[in-house]
């Protein structure tokens, strides 16, 4: 992800149920400064998650974490995205996918998450099919989130969160639920309707 609260605010929910039902997961971002990167530790821990901070954010930095770390399941930015920086991580991670899966079989699964107040940059609504519910770690998400006490949770993201996570938890019948798109690797698209 771009920034250090991008993982708790767009899929802290599925991946503290991901750690619940026994998973690994890594969440991975560019370094900033070390307020940021102490809330990043913090939100990582209260998701169970493990950290791994990037110097910057490249197409070889991208491609070494992935190689590390291998993960099964990938999720990153929309490539739409509103922000700029997140649209540069989505397409860093997309130039980097082809030759690591090619060598290490990983990614199986990759996905694109959902953006702010789930519009693109052309401010239409965000296709996105695979919906996770999300309501019994929904108050793990939220205390991930509210780790990042340098950022405007409170007043800004918080609520958006709330906002969103409602929206796609009415799409289930679920209280609190989560969005991806799945996006194809080498051409293939991934079969399950969970991540």
């Amino acid at each position: 992800m771009a920034h250090p609260d991008d993982a708790e605010l767009w899929a802290g929910g599925t991946i503290a149920r991901h750690v619940s039902d026994g998973g690994t997961a890594v969440i991975a971002v560019p370094h900033h400064d070390a307020v940021r990167n102490a809330e990043a530790t913090a939100g990582a821990r209260l998701l169970g998650a493990d950290l791994y901070l990037m110097e910057q954010l490249s197409v070889s930095t991208a491609a070494t974490v992935l190689l590390e770390v291998r993960p099964d399941v990938l999720i990153t930015h929309p490539t739409s995205d509103i922000h700029p920086e997140h649209r540069q991580c989505a397409e860093a991670v997309l130039r980097a996918l082809p030759d690591v899966v090619i060598s290490t079989g990983h990614p199986q699964r990759a996905y694109h998450s959902d953006g702010y107040n789930n519009l693109d940059q052309n401010g239409r609504p965000l296709d996105l099919p695979t919906i996770i519910d999300v309501s019994a770690h929904w108050p793990t998400k939220i205390a991930a989130l509210r780790a990042h006490t340098s950022q405007p949770i409170l007043d800004h993201f918080g609520p958006m969160a709330e906002a969103i996570g409602a929206l796609h938890g009415r799409r289930i019948n679920a209280t609190h639920a989560e969005a991806f798109r799945p996006m194809p690797i080498l051409g293939r698209l991934p079969d399950a309707a969970h991540l």
